[in-house]
């Protein structure tokens, strides 16, 4: 067993609202991210339903599983097991 600092990043693509100038508001996009970080935060990652094997890729289709119902417009995540090594996911 090991563990890693993993970094995500999720990205979100449409037009600026008009009235408020940005595509979504930040705070409701970590209210929607940090329940399912949270599942993986300090957890031996194998015992997680559906992480089996836990590598970089298959984690990051599992997050985006978890994250698409509630972010439809979420075109790309990034997950990076390391500073230098990690995968982009686009569903």
């Amino acid at each position: 067993m090991h563990g890693h600092t993993y970094r995500l990043r999720v990205w979100i693509e449409d037009q600026p609202d008009p009235v408020l100038g940005w595509v979504m508001d930040f705070a409701v996009l970590k209210a929607i991210v940090k329940p399912v970080v949270a599942q993986l935060d300090h957890k031996c990652m194998n015992d997680v339903p559906g992480l089996d094997n836990p590598t970089c890729e298959l984690i990051a289709v599992w997050i985006w599983n978890q994250l698409k119902p509630s972010l439809p417009k979420m075109i790309r995540i990034e997950l990076h097991e390391t500073p230098t090594s990690g995968v982009i996911y686009e569903g």
